[in-house]
């Protein structure tokens, strides 16, 4: 997140309001401080989202799951649970929220791809960074190549209400579940925020018709 109650916890510049992307002395840092579970396919730890100066702001507890989806894919399950540390709520912003146009909403899970090229992306409904950027659709999924020329795809699913797909494609491949995409968003005082979301991570090319029967084989358990 680019702003956590004030602090970049994303790193590089800070977007200012009527000003741009400036230097700031205000970057925290999300530190790990224990394991929970760590085996094969599983990792459960603890973090702090620390502010400049080392005081905690969220506390996070964050579980990865892998499980198998076939001969040709795998299912990632990313449960995250942010408890505000302050002893108030804690507001959690991004660059659009601080002023910049043109859906620059990103902050929250990101996944930063691997592309030979330009990806394609699409819902259920609509393709292209413009059509989904900001879209609040069930799932999304990003199809490409990466530099070897091996062709894959990633589906993602997980929106909390409030959330929305930040997705690049032309500058770089990469798609967020947004937490603030064009409102701040609020770590409540005593109400932990859960994030879950699940990404297929699929060999080859998967277009609509195949990535809506891969999610409605995940929902009724068959894998």
């Amino acid at each position: 997140m680019q702003d956590v109650d004030g602090a970049n916890l994303w790193g590089g510049r800070t977007y200012v309001r009527g000003t741009g992307y400036t230097w700031q002395d205000d970057h925290g840092v999300i530190a790990h401080t224990g394991w929970r579970d760590r085996t094969a396919d599983r990792l459960d730890h603890d973090l702090e989202w620390r502010d400049r100066v080392g005081r905690p702001l969220l506390r996070e507890r964050r579980r990865l799951t892998a499980t198998p989806a076939g001969p040709d894919a795998w299912w990632l399950d990313v449960d995250a649970t942010l408890t505000a540390a302050t002893g108030r709520d804690v507001h959690l912003g991004s660059p659009a929220t601080n002023g910049r146009p043109g859906g620059a909403g990103y902050g929250g899970f990101f996944w930063r791809a691997a592309a030979g090229g330009e990806p394609d992306v699409f819902t259920g409904d609509a393709a292209g960074e413009e059509a989904v950027n900001g879209s609040a659709a069930r799932w999304l999924a990003l199809t490409g190549a990466g530099p070897g020329g091996a062709a894959y795809t990633l589906v993602f699913t997980g929106l909390e209400p409030g959330d929305r797909w930040f997705v690049r494609t032309a500058m770089y491949p990469g798609v967020c579940v947004a937490y603030a995409f064009d409102r701040p968003a609020v770590v409540a005082a005593g109400r932990p925020r859960r994030n879950r979301h699940r990404v297929l991570v699929a060999d080859g090319r998967l277009d609509r018709a195949a990535v809506a029967a891969r999610l409605d084989h995940r929902a009724t358990g068959r894998g």
